[in-house]
């Protein structure tokens, strides 16, 4: 029998925490609790969780500062819950490195499946790969997991992006949409249908998560002579492979 994955829920208000926790539980998850931010981070090293539901009005240290602070060594999904619904909010989160965002009150069967569909992405299956859609049929392509093209190299089997002979860190669901285009080259796809295929569900909120994640990206990775991440006005975006004169 497979172990129990963890998921560390951290909220302030009790109630809140022990509903998550006995919805959580019923499927079959592993769970503990915290209510500040100080607690999560200790637990955070201790309990090791395979999740994190982080709410982000904590007392002490808040869930953007304990966000930052795993982001520091951890790429251990994170799904941030707040009552605040301001884009400025879900941008912040999302930026620190949070895979998810829900704002509360939420249905608890969409806050287990938001989980659910974060660790499916973010788990290896048996064979050790993960559980991405990986489909490639490029010229540049190694094998079905890896892209590569002049100075980049996108390794969805361990998460690794190598760029200039140099290791990226990103968060997983940076990483696997960063692929995804990758493994397309010169395919348009819609921000809808980004969301469709990286988060795997249907996200309920705004198509501006595809542009969050699209703007860290080119934070890291720089327009190339021979390939860049496109901008297509008013449809969506592309990985562009460039023609040398």
């Amino acid at each position: 029998m497979s172990e129990k994955q963890k998921i560390l829920v951290v909220d302030d208000d009790e109630d809140i925490s022990e509903l998550i926790s006995l919805y959580l539980i019923k499927e079959c998850f592993d769970t503990k609790r915290a209510e500040d931010g100080d607690t999560a981070l200790r637990l955070f090293n201790e309990y090791k969780p395979d999740l994190i539901l982080l709410d982000i009005m904590l007392p002490g240290k808040d869930g953007y500062d304990v966000c930052r602070e795993i982001r520091k060594t951890s790429k251990v999904p994170i799904i941030m819950l707040s009552a605040k619904g301001e884009i400025f909010d879900k941008v912040l989160g999302l930026e620190l490195g949070a895979d998810d965002y829900m704002i509360k009150p939420f249905d608890s069967k969409e806050l287990v499946a938001r989980v659910k569909a974060v660790l499916r992405r973010f788990t290896p299956d048996e064979t050790g790969v993960h559980n991405v859609e990986n489909t490639v049929n490029t010229e540049e392509t190694v094998n079905i997991n890896r892209v590569r093209y002049s100075d980049l190299e996108i390794n969805l089997t361990n998460y690794a992006v190598t760029y200039y002979n140099e290791r990226v860190e990103m968060p997983p669901k940076e990483l696997e949409l960063f692929y995804f285009l990758a493994s397309h080259p010169n395919q348009v796809f819609t921000r809808e249908q980004l969301l469709d295929r990286i988060w795997g569900y249907e996200y309920i909120g705004d198509t501006r998560t595809v542009d969050v994640h699209v703007k860290r990206l080119r934070k890291k990775i720089n327009d190339h002579a021979e390939w860049r991440l496109s901008t297509v006005w008013g449809v969506g975006y592309k990985f562009e492979t460039l023609t040398r004169s």
